[in-house]
C-alpha cells in the first residue's frame, strides 16, 4: 500500500445512523491503495477509545479538493476492497490483538 498513514492526533468525525443518531469517531489510519487509487479511512466510536477492543468501521472516500470541503465517506463496494482493507488494518495489529499506528 502506499501512503498509509496512521492518525495518534486522529481527526474527530460525526456519523449519523439510519435512526439520525450521532455518534462521534475517531481517525485509526486512512490510506491510498496503490491498485484502485481509491483512499480508505478507518474510524472508531470514540467512545471506545479506551477500551481493549473497538469496533472499526472502514470507508472510502475521495481525497478533499481544498480544506473547506468535507470529507464524504463513501461504502466500500465489494469483498475485494474489504478484503485489501483489512489486510492493511492487520499490518498494524501485534499478536495481543492491539493496534499499533
Amino acid at each position: 500500500m502506499s501512503e498509509q498513514t496512521p492518525r495518534d492526533d486522529g481527526e474527530i468525525f460525526t456519523l449519523v445512523d439510519e435512526a439520525g443518531n450521532e455518534e462521534l469517531y475517531k481517525e485509526a489510519m486512512r490510506f491510498q491503495s496503490p491498485e484502485t487509487g481509491k483512499w480508505y479511512i478507518c474510524l472508531y466510536p470514540l467512545d471506545e477509545e479506551n477500551d481493549e477492543e473497538v469496533g472499526i468501521q472502514a470507508f472510502a472516500f475521495e481525497e478533499p479538493t481544498s480544506e473547506e470541503d468535507e470529507l464524504e465517506l463513501l461504502p466500500i463496494e465489494n469483498d475485494a476492497e474489504w478484503e485489501m482493507v483489512q489486510e492493511v488494518l492487520n499490518t498494524f495489529i501485534d499478536d495481543d490483538g492491539n493496534f499499533n499506528a
